[in-house]
């Protein structure tokens, strides 16, 4: 059952031609370059193989010619030759300009593909390096600073002078200052508002500047 198994890819195709034909075919170094026709020869040769369809082998010879391996050995003076190794006359020097075009072709649209690849690398890492770079600015509290600096405001006494409706004063609550605005005074008591609305009556003693 296996040996009939269908070939799945063009990679599989080349390793089984190039098992069959090995004269011919090769999976390591430079290419032999194949005889005009020689799609023709293959498909005689494995009409009657299970393993391969005339697709597959069509699919399989055009990416194994169209490989840098092969295009390397497309040169002046190389020999092509048949399914079993035959010499079948000596390359023309237009398929040789035609493969060697083929090869820089190749070559560079790979180069251009691997420097697109890199510039899309080298822009994600600096989008990944920018949030990076503004993180250690964000731990700064400037509200817990101005907290701390505001505590230990020094008052003093209110001056008699000072004590008229409508003066911005600190009411002295015990445990610390709290901002007021006198709005009446009756003698030695005097009504302030606070600045969250509240209203209360203290001793005059008991404001500060």
């Amino acid at each position: 059952m296996e040996n009939t198994e269908k070939l799945k890819n063009s990679k599989e195709v080349i390793a089984y031609i190039a098992e069959c034909f090995p004269k011919c075919f090769t999976l390591e170094g430079e290419a032999k370059p194949l005889k005009i026709g020689i799609f023709q020869d293959l498909a005689e040769r494995l009409t009657d193989d299970p393993k391969v369809s005339k697709t597959q082998l069509r699919a399989a010879l055009r990416q194994y010619t169209s490989s840098w391996r092969y295009l390397h050995g497309v040169k002046p003076g190389a020999i092509r030759v048949d399914l079993d190794g035959n010499e079948c006359g000596e390359l023309e020097a237009e398929h040789v300009e035609h493969a060697q075009t083929a090869l820089a072709e190749s070559k560079a649209r790979v180069q251009a593909r691997r420097k697109e690849q890199a510039q899309k690398v080298r822009e994600e890492a600096k989008a990944k390096a920018k949030p990076a770079k503004k993180k250690p600015s964000q731990p700064r509290r400037p509200q817990a600073k101005t907290q701390k600096s505001e505590a230990p405001v020094e008052t003093r006494a209110l001056n008699a002078d000072e004590i008229t409706v409508g003066n911005q004063v600190n009411v002295n609550m015990g445990k610390g200052n709290m901002a007021a605005t006198i709005v009446e005074i009756n003698k030695e008591d005097v009504r302030v508002q606070l600045s969250n609305g509240l209203q209360m009556v203290v001793k005059a003693e008991h404001l500060r500047a």
